[in-house]
């Protein structure tokens, strides 16, 4: 019965990888990005990290990322929340832009496996002048864009290797007296192996869902039949706009530079198979000092991206970020930490996020 249960536990686990890298054939030679697609998906704002500790790394720790920042990257790694995860974060988003984005989320431990998660995430653009044609100075008042996505999530431990989530989106866009609403899933799994348990994998599909439309009285005008004395109200349809799902694949490695484990240095990659734009290519590596100090950097490349006449995104590549955990309460393991991180684009003055994170 014994041998039985090993052969069964050594079977899933060779299907598992061998799962994942006949999806790193599939995806590379059939699903690569679509260049001439770009610019075509909506809900773009799916594709912004809005967490500070994570986008230090540049998206390359889709394979060992842990705790509700997973949620956005890989919502597997969810499931590594010991008990009680509390985040919330604010990002400069392109700075000069004057747009300024929260988030907001908790992942709690439901079971001996299971996780449930939650999280907002609200994009502030300011106020914005209303203009007409006649009036192309604006003078005539503001409005002021609103977005706002929210995540509930479920994740759980399969075994001591494998971990899998789902995550569902609720998405909100709304500009002046217009607005669209829409749904959208991720899905992820990671696979964690090694004799130290220091070789891990991971893949996800994130922004799959139905097509979204903008509705609503802007899009109403007030006209004349001919031959008609009074004026009839005519609603204008709007086209239809997909998602921008995409698929991540990524591997991690833990170097233990010091017996004790005080030193620990992860060196991770991660390929970016966009739907609707250029394929990414992300490496990143992260410094930890007895997890209470850590130093992190990533540069994220795509086709185009090293020469400006070339180049169709605003960053440049380089991230980077540091977190600073203080503990709590060592008998039950809380703590509370900072986390910053830095995009560099161009132009602009970069991408800044500051967070504070709780463990309960």
């Amino acid at each position: 019965m014994k041998n039985m249960l090993i052969m069964k536990k050594l079977f899933f686990r060779v299907a598992i990888v061998a799962t994942y890298f006949a999806s790193v054939l599939v995806v590379t030679s059939i699903y690569g990005g679509n260049e001439d697609r770009s610019g075509q998906a909506g809900a773009t704002e799916l594709l912004i990290n809005p967490w500070a500790r994570s986008s230090g790394w540049g998206t390359a720790n889709s394979a060992t990322i842990h705790g509700l920042e997973a949620q956005f990257l890989n919502v597997a790694g969810t499931s590594f929340t010991a008990k009680t995860e509390i985040i919330f974060s604010h990002t400069i988003w392109l700075k000069g832009s004057g747009i300024n984005i929260n988030a907001f989320g908790l992942t709690q431990r439901i079971s001996e496996t299971g996780v449930l998660g939650i999280s907002v995430m609200s994009m502030n653009f300011g106020d914005i002048d209303i203009t007409t044609v006649d009036l192309p100075e604006g003078g005539i008042g503001k409005f002021s864009p609103s977005y706002l996505n929210i995540g509930i999530s479920y994740a759980k431990a399969f075994s001591n290797s494998i971990y899998g989530g789902a995550n569902l989106k609720i998405i909100s866009e709304q500009i002046a007296d217009n607005s669209a609403r829409g749904v959208a899933i991720d899905a992820g799994i990671q696979y964690v192996t090694g004799i130290k348990e220091n070789i891990k994998f991971g893949i996800s599909l994130k922004n799959v869902g139905p097509r979204m439309k903008y509705s609503g009285d802007g899009l109403s005008i007030r006209a004349y039949l001919p031959g008609a004395a009074n004026s009839i109200t005519v609603e204008q349809r709007s086209a239809e706009f997909e998602l921008p799902s995409l698929i991540n694949i990524g591997a991690a490695y833990d170097f233990t530079l010091s017996k004790n484990q005080d030193h620990l240095l992860t060196a991770a990659a991660n390929f970016t198979s966009n739907s609707f734009t250029k394929d990414q290519y992300s490496l990143g590596a992260e410094y930890s000092f007895k997890k209470k100090a850590m130093l992190r950097a990533g540069y994220t490349y795509e086709k185009g991206i090293l020469k400006s006449s070339e180049r169709t995104t605003v960053f440049t590549g380089l991230s980077a970020g540091f977190t600073i955990e203080v503990p709590l309460n060592k008998e039950k393991g809380s703590s509370f930490s900072l986390d910053y991180s830095y995009r560099a684009t161009n132009p602009f003055s970069g991408t800044h996020s500051i967070g504070a994170r709780i463990y309960l």
